[in-house]
């Protein structure tokens, strides 16, 4: 994964928070840092099938309606 320090930024925030008694941002620091794994894990899947010829945009069309 190339967006793995975006997980030790959040580490340090958390350690940060944790640290500085503030513990309702730390653990909303854990639940960003879920989302960032989904996400990532998601986008580096979607490149991996790009790479094989293998993405399919059903229904997605870049620029939207009318454009080209």
């Amino acid at each position: 994964m190339r967006n793995d320090w975006i997980m030790d930024v959040l580490a340090d925030l958390k350690t940060f928070a944790l640290s500085n008694e503030l513990p309702d941002l730390a653990e909303q620091l854990d639940d960003t840092a879920l989302v960032a794994m989904a996400e990532i894990a998601s986008l580096d899947e979607r490149m991996k099938r790009q790479l094989h010829g293998h993405d399919t945009h059903i229904g997605a069309y870049p620029g939207g309606l009318g454009a080209g």
